[in-house]
């Protein structure tokens, strides 16, 4: 044990102290940070110039019903189109709107012209702006009052609730399950790949440059071989911790300086409120407030304890599930332009799980759910995707007891390649060679 003791500290050390994981141990959160931060300064400071909009309206209809925004301004004028496009150039004007006399009958005869191509946010402003002043006049026309057709419509919102087996409630949401089982199988997939690479790439990296014979008089090859493989576990964990330590931190402290707390909770009530109800009473307030704190509510209801504690599981039994095979795969061939004939076969099951993910996710107690959620070569992903929706504690005990076993037996027969492909050099292995190896006697 203390063979292999020095061999993962030495795996460890010399891979946490090279430059490039000091440097995307600190530029990961930075940057992990900037993706929640950036786009909310972005919007906080991007305050769109007022455009001015010249209307020629044939049609009457819309002088004086056109208010427009506080980012957009409308200035009738009388003139025929001919002239109006004529003298455009020579005012400072954004754009000119042309409404035809027949609009009510032919609502795709608008016109708007301008010297360069305008913005999306301007043209779908005037789209609805023109849309409801329309509406009006047809619902008028057949005498019906827009307040009256407002007050009909209704949001219907399902609060969703989990059942105990002692009879309580608890809060539950479904997008946030899924959002969270989602983010799980996706950061379990990458680091398996990730640090299962890197395992592939330094056997072959000890065994191109002739150490790995040095060290084989020194130690047993399975030794050698697990020695790597927890090494670089312990350096996954060790980033995966900082990172996630650094993000909170760089986050909270990015909240703190740049925004202002009330005004963005103020602004989460605005969007909570349901469209076509006016806010003169504070009961949309209400009703804003409310649903934050049904969100808020949900996320203190997640287990997040048993879902790190999974991550963490997952994550490493899955890795030294595939870590041995990516091993086996380096001590096979001389060369990474070799590993494809054997990438593919063993990479399958994982890529497969994270297809399936997407699917089982609709429903997450399905039976290709739960036998993906089972089988050691997929459970890693699928079965963080199902947690946040509840697992039985059976069910989860039986995934986790079956990757044990799978990590032991993979590792049984890696070791068995690794032990005599580690020495192996100019000869190109197939399959049916790896087979022979396993039966070698030691």
């Amino acid at each position: 044990m203390s063979t292999i003791s020095l061999i993962i500290k030495r795996e460890y050390l010399s891979r946490v102290r090279k430059k490039s994981f000091i440097i995307m141990t600190i530029l990961g959160p930075v940057l992990m940070a900037a993706i929640f931060v950036v786009p909310v300064l972005i919007a906080s400071y991007n305050h769109e110039d007022i455009q001015h909009i010249k209307v020629v309206d044939e049609s009457r209809l819309f002088s004086g019903k056109l208010t427009g925004s506080e980012t957009m301004v409308f200035d009738f004028d009388t003139t025929s189109i001919q002239q109006a496009k004529a003298t455009f150039s020579g005012e400072k004007y954004d754009a000119l709107l042309y409404i035809p006399g027949n609009v009510l009958h032919n609502t795709n005869s608008v016109m708007l012209f301008s010297a360069k191509q305008p913005n999306l946010n301007l043209v779908t402003a005037i789209e609805k702006s023109l849309q409801q002043e329309i509406e009006d006049m047809k619902l008028q026309a057949r005498g019906i009052d827009r307040t009256t057709l407002t007050e009909i419509k209704t949001k219907v919102s399902v609060n969703t609730r989990k059942l105990t087996e002692q009879g309580g409630e608890e809060l539950s949401s479904a997008g946030l399950s899924t959002a969270v089982g989602m983010i799980g199988g996706v950061l379990v997939y990458m680091f398996i790949f990730l640090y299962g690479a890197q395992v592939m790439r330094g056997v072959i990296e000890e065994k191109t440059n002739r150490i790995v014979e040095v060290i084989i008089s020194s130690v047993r090859p399975f030794q050698l071989m697990m020695g790597k493989i927890i090494g670089i576990a312990l350096v996954g964990l060790t980033q995966f911790i900082l990172w996630i330590v650094l993000t909170l931190t760089l986050s909270s402290v990015a909240s703190t300086v740049f925004f202002d707390k009330e005004a963005i909770k103020e602004q989460m009530v605005h969007r909570a409120t349901p469209m076509g109800t006016a806010v003169d009473d504070g009961n949309n307030a209400d009703f804003g407030n409310g649903e934050i704190t049904e969100i808020m509510s949900a996320v203190d209801s997640v287990n997040f304890p048993l879902l790190i504690g999974a991550f963490l599981f997952y994550f490493v039994g899955g890795y030294l599930l595939y870590g041995a095979l990516f091993a086996a795969i380096g001590a096979a061939v001389d060369n990474e332009t070799e590993t494809q004939q054997f990438m593919l076969p063993i990479t399958i099951p994982l890529i497969l799980s994270f297809i399936v993910a997407q699917t089982i996710i609709q429903n997450p107690d399905s039976p290709i759910g739960f036998w993906f959620s089972i089988i050691p070569l997929t459970s890693p992903v699928v079965m963080m995707v199902r947690l946040p929706f509840g697992v039985p504690v059976w069910e989860m005990a039986l995934s986790m007891g079956l990757l044990v076993a799978g990590f032991i037996l993979t590792t049984w027969l890696a070791g068995r390649i690794y032990r005599t492909g580690i020495l192996m050099y100019g000869k190109k292995t197939s399959w049916k060679e790896l087979g022979k190896w396993l039966f070698y006697k030691e």
